[in-house]
């Protein structure tokens, strides 16, 4: 018997059936994020499936990523590619918000189709300053680290206030099916920290970007 295209297989169950019809789940949170209104203050990522709202960082949070993107700027400015910030990063079904990253400053090679950020295979480095709270703690330590690596971005930068009296963590070389990152160089606060690879090697995160050891 051949059966006709509206027919349900005689092996599907009724639950399955039901399942069959139902949206992706990650595609429905990937609408309800597009489709997001935050007060002003306020920015929504995407991180593991699970929209994370967060307050924009306070100052002295500020201070250290305004002090990164302008030695970053001027790092990179004879070459093409550019210190970006306060932009949507999209992955499959995925948006995140460094507080930095090195991408080309040619928007067209970069750019989402749907003009909603820049897509992660364009990121070659991603670095982020770590807030206060176990919450924001865990979000750059470790859920955002899964994520960029599985999205293969090259190099990881951690800069933490609250690890010890203040650590510079590079990691590098991801390997995307174990979301984890193969290397990984800590260094304290008063140590210079290289990026090792990419457009922006070379570059120096010290004491003039993450000010200096905590007490």
């Amino acid at each position: 018997m051949t059966a006709l295209a509206h027919e349900r297989p005689e092996t599907m169950s009724e639950s399955q059936a039901e399942f069959a019809n139902e949206p992706n789940l990650d595609e429905v949170v990937w609408q309800a994020w597009k489709a997001m209104e935050l007060p002003e203050g306020y920015r929504a990522e995407i991180i593991e499936g699970v929209i994370e709202v967060s307050p924009t960082g306070r100052f002295s949070h500020a201070q250290v990523v305004n002090r990164l993107r302008d030695a970053l700027a001027i790092f990179l400015q004879d070459s093409e590619y550019g210190a970006w910030n306060d932009t949507n990063v999209i992955h499959p079904n995925r948006a995140w918000i460094p507080d930095g990253f090195v991408a080309p400053r040619d928007g067209e090679s970069i750019e989402t189709e749907d003009d909603l950020g820049i897509n992660a295979s364009a990121v070659h480095v991603v670095i982020e300053v770590v807030s206060p709270g176990k919450r924001n703690q865990d979000r750059d330590r470790v859920r955002k680290r899964r994520e960029y690596a599985r999205a293969g971005i090259p190099v990881y930068v951690i800069i933490d206030d609250y690890d010890n009296h203040g650590t510079v963590s590079i990691l590098t070389a991801p390997v995307p099916e174990h979301a984890r990152y193969e290397d990984e160089h800590r260094v304290p606060y008063g140590t210079e920290a290289l990026v090792p690879e990419g457009p922006a090697k070379g570059f120096v995160i010290g004491e003039a970007i993450t000010g200096p050891k905590r007490s």
